[in-house]
């Protein structure tokens, strides 16, 4: 919608995402697999009078580097389905976004195949390796990109940002809360409890430390043997004048990653991690009663496209329809 777009529907197998996406976005959710999706159900939101864009996303666990190993998740297929599903539906446009190791998945056979099924059905297919942070995302996240036309060959996305937006910049306007509570005026701004061991870790961490400036009693056990000592990304803190690190669906965990407040003794919020991937302040993820269950609404923030970046492929889209002629389907 930021980027002018007129948003129809939303498939997704998670029920519980109606009311983020319906609230949001003024658009009719549907709760579907996409595998088992047919072209008629998503041909029925398009008008035909104006130019039309599909766009999906994978799960994208199945090829993050950590996980290549699990060779037989069977959502890895899901990319090929989205191929075989958007040709079919033969929109103006096709945006696909995920992590930058497709490209190597299958010694990079299950992107290839995706890109030929769009070639082949006369797109023009551009892709790209973005860094969120040249978006308005206050994050280091790096994404694959696609976007593919019938029109001509789409331009690489523009960057908004030569200065990088930081942690600052993102959560610091926020008020104050402990570990295990929540603000009383948004239910979102809920940190998660710590154990007395991991309140005396985050008292010894500094922005950007590690565990290893800490006393050697407060290590865990895997750090103190000799295999786990190149793990320092974990039971960290952010740093104020810098992007975070990549939120990941487990960011509101202090022992996940470099998910500890720059000065509270706490993990970052689901809002403030919700802020540090672009999504508007006020964005309402569950109805205002509602006590966020943190694993759910981590993954949905850790799963989503940043907005700032979803923001770029809606410009990027809207400079090829205007520079060409679009009649309708």
């Amino acid at each position: 919608m930021r980027a002018g777009f007129d948003i129809r529907a939303g498939y997704d197998t998670d029920r519980r995402c109606k009311h983020a996406f319906e609230t949001n976005n003024e658009a009719t959710f549907h709760t579907r697999d996409v595998a088992l999706l047919q072209p008629e159900e998503i041909l029925a939101h398009f008008s035909g009078k104006r130019p039309s864009v599909l766009a999906g996303c994978a799960p994208c666990q199945p090829f993050s580097t950590y996980k290549q190993r699990y060779d037989e998740d069977p959502r890895w297929d899901l990319v090929d389905s989205f191929a075989r599903l958007a040709v079919k539906v033969s929109p103006d446009f096709i945006t696909m976004e995920n992590v930058p190791a497709l490209l190597k998945y299958k010694a990079g056979a299950v992107f290839s195949n995706f890109s030929q099924t769009l070639q082949n059905a006369g797109y023009h297919v551009s892709w790209q390796v973005a860094k969120c942070e040249l978006f308005g995302v206050p994050q280091k996240r790096r994404r694959l990109v696609v976007v593919a036309s019938k029109a001509a060959n789409p331009p690489q996305l523009s960057p908004t940002h030569q200065t990088p937006l930081t942690v600052k910049d993102a959560i610091a306007n926020l008020p104050p809360v402990a570990a295990g509570t929540r603000a009383e005026n948004d239910p979102l701004h809920i940190s998660a409890s710590l154990s007395e061991t991991n309140l005396r870790r985050i008292r010894a961490s500094q922005p950007g430390g590690t565990w290893r400036d800490w006393p050697y009693e407060l290590r865990a056990k895997c750090h103190q043997r000799s295999s786990g000592k190149t793990y320092s990304g974990v039971y960290a803190r952010m740093v104020w004048d810098a992007p975070s690190p990549t939120m990941t669906t487990q960011c509101y965990g202090y022992g996940n990653g470099r998910f500890g407040h720059p000065e509270q003794d706490r993990a970052i919020t689901l809002r403030e991690a919700a802020l540090l991937q672009s999504f508007p302040p006020q964005y309402s993820f569950l109805p205002d009663d509602e006590i966020p269950n943190m694993s759910e609404v981590g993954r949905w923030i850790g799963n989503a496209v940043p907005v700032g970046l979803a923001q770029a492929i809606g410009r990027c889209i809207g400079s090829v329809i205007k520079e060409n002629e679009f009649g309708s389907k």
